[in-house]
């Protein structure tokens, strides 16, 4: 137990101390407007250089202090949350890979030298969604790492594509890829971002992998994994202007934040809800991003990790103390036995629902006003709204269940907040989902936006935000009171709750189509043609041409007749 303690609050520190020491050195960057680039030539192909490059820009440094502040945080988390496990040791060692695996991609301006962060990511993601020993991790795991080899393949063919530029530096080469030439290239990095962050139809794998332990869900959803693909396309947006992927990547976004505010508010899973949360918002995030506000979308991506993580941090005190369950059903009236995380949780919830003042609101208000203000048509409007409705909706329907409302606990359940180090580590990321959005609007947009709407389009977001929360109530009354009121439309309700099939089509349709065309390869290819010219065909030409040497290795009389006979008629017919 003390090698446990020493080895939690070691990392936790180390991982801090690294976090303020990127921090200093991100504001200096901004300050001073300079670019650090560290370059290592590891091989010459023809005119093609691979090197290993390291970029020190105020853009990396800061989003890997938020990685290293929110992972120290974890670190510590984790010391109390898993030491009762047998593996505590592997886990921790697996978190710290995680780490570094991200701090490799953020650090990389290299397609090459990227990709082992990115493979990083995956492979690490998928030793921790198996962590737990059953079948339903196994699943989620396997389902995890085939998606996001989707993304792997599209980098691998970006990087073949890239050669021609004479550099894989995508840093430098992203302004130069402005012509309808490179749409392939553009397209590619869309679809491997697409993966990482789960968007449509690549979203299945999201919810799925919350059979992770708890810190680790808290972090990959705020600043590690998920984030992952919103981070290259910021980097890659130079190439995005005027390109006719904005267009495909906003109608997506869009209807992924949709689906996702739609399923939270027919889940019942504690870890789910708030996974379809962080989809949404990574909707939001690549939305704006394709309207061309990068800045905003790297802003609402620093903030949305604090409150996030916290999200996260204070849904694993709870299940703890509710006897390991996840379902919000199974909770209620926590907010008399665990005052210090109900708030915290409410902060968090609060910060994610863009309450005034808030970490959330600062990068969610300004997104929304420039997006109303930019050319979007009228359906991605309307998706915006809806999806901001939603979302006060399903946080509204998760404290109605589970922080307040009927005490719904089994006899012996043992809540309170008596745990000193999960709740200790919670702190600094409850004062940072509180304070840190004005700080990072001051220190990132010194100058104001220009903003010009109209009083209606000002105030609509707010309307709709109200008008989420008093409907998500309301159907939470509603349901509470008729257990049998949903079964009326029962198909709309499982669709909407299932994330539009999308997991059955990812997992079962996926399995039979390709199963069904491996047994057709399998009798026209393997056990087909393939046999005939194949193994079969070869045994038959070579047992023939054995025999052939057999006879003429035993010198057998039958043989060289038949060949002075053939040699006779081949020069009788040669003469006449």
């Amino acid at each position: 137990m003390v090698w446990k303690v020493y080895l939690s609050k070691s990392s936790a520190v180390a991982l801090g101390m690294g976090a303020v020491i990127c921090g200093l050195i991100s504001l200096m960057k901004l300050f001073s407007n300079v670019v650090s680039m560290v370059e290592w030539d590891l091989m010459t192909l023809n005119s093609l250089t691979v090197v290993f490059v390291l970029i020190f820009d105020w853009i990396s440094m800061l989003f890997l202090s938020f990685v290293l502040f929110i992972s120290s945080s974890v670190m510590y988390y984790s010391g109390s949350y898993m030491k009762g496990d047998k593996y505590f040791t592997r886990f921790m060692y697996l978190v710290l890979m995680f780490v570094l695996s991200m701090g490799m991609m953020v650090l990389s301006p290299n397609l090459i030298s990227m990709l082992l962060g990115w493979d990083g990511l995956g492979l690490v993601s998928y030793a921790l969604v198996i962590f737990y020993q059953n079948e339903k991790s196994a699943n989620a795991g396997m389902l995890t790492i085939l998606s996001n080899r989707v993304g792997d393949v599209a980098i691998l063919l970006s990087i073949g594509l890239m050669s021609s530029l004479g550099s894989w530096n995508f840093f430098i080469c992203s302004h130069y890829i402005l012509d309808v030439d490179w749409f392939l290239l553009k397209f590619l990095i869309m679809v491997s971002a697409m993966t990482k962050s789960a968007q449509i139809p690549f979203s299945a794998w999201l919810p799925a992998a919350m059979a992770a332990p708890t810190p680790v869900s808290a972090l990959v959803h705020s600043s590690t994994l998920v984030t992952a693909g919103v981070y290259l396309m910021i980097r890659f947006s130079a190439a995005l202007e005027n390109s006719g992927i904005q267009s495909v990547l906003l109608i997506i976004s869009c209807l992924t934040m949709f689906m996702a505010g739609l399923g939270a508010n027919f889940e019942y899973d504690l870890k789910k809800i708030i996974a379809l949360s962080t989809l949404s918002q990574l909707g939001v995030m690549l939305s704006v991003l394709a309207l061309g506000y990068s800045d905003l979308s790297f802003f609402h991506l620093l903030s949305h990790a604090l409150f996030k993580a916290l999200l996260f941090m204070c849904a694993g005190v709870i299940i703890h103390s509710v006897s390991n369950y996840q379902d919000i059903r199974c909770m209620g009236g926590l907010v008399t036995f665990m005052p210090l995380s109900v708030a915290f949780m409410s902060i968090a919830n609060l910060a994610l629902c863009g309450f005034p003042f808030l970490a959330g609101f600062y990068s969610k208000d300004m997104i929304l006003e420039v997006a109303f203000m930019s050319q979007i048509n009228f359906i991605s409007m309307m998706l915006y709204i809806v999806a901001t409705g939603l979302t006060v909706s399903y946080t509204m329907r998760l404290v109605f269940y589970s922080l307040s409302g009927d005490f719904n606990l089994g006899v012996l359940s043992n809540t309170s907040d008596e745990d000193n180090v999960m709740s200790n580590s919670m702190i600094l990321l409850g004062v940072s989902a509180i304070f840190m959005g004005s700080g990072l609007s001051w220190v990132l947009f010194p100058e104001p936006y220009m903003i010009c709407l109209s009083g209606f389009m000002k105030n609509i977001v707010l309307a709709i935000s109200l008008m989420g929360g008093f409907v998500g109530y309301m159907l939470n009354l509603l349901s509470v009171s008729n257990n049998l009121s949903s079964l009326s439309g029962y198909s709309a309700v499982a669709m909407s709750g299932s994330m539009w099939f999308m997991p059955f089509l990812s997992t079962k349709k996926i399995s039979e189509i390709s199963c069904l065309s491996g047994a057709s390869v399998d009798k026209l290819g393997d056990k087909g043609w393939f046999e005939y010219f194949g193994s079969q065909g070869l045994y038959y030409v070579f047992s023939k041409g054995f025999m052939v040497l057999n006879m003429l290795q035993l010198n057998s009389i039958k043989v060289f007749m038949k060949v002075f006979v053939i040699g006779v008629i081949v020069v009788l017919l040669a003469f006449l």
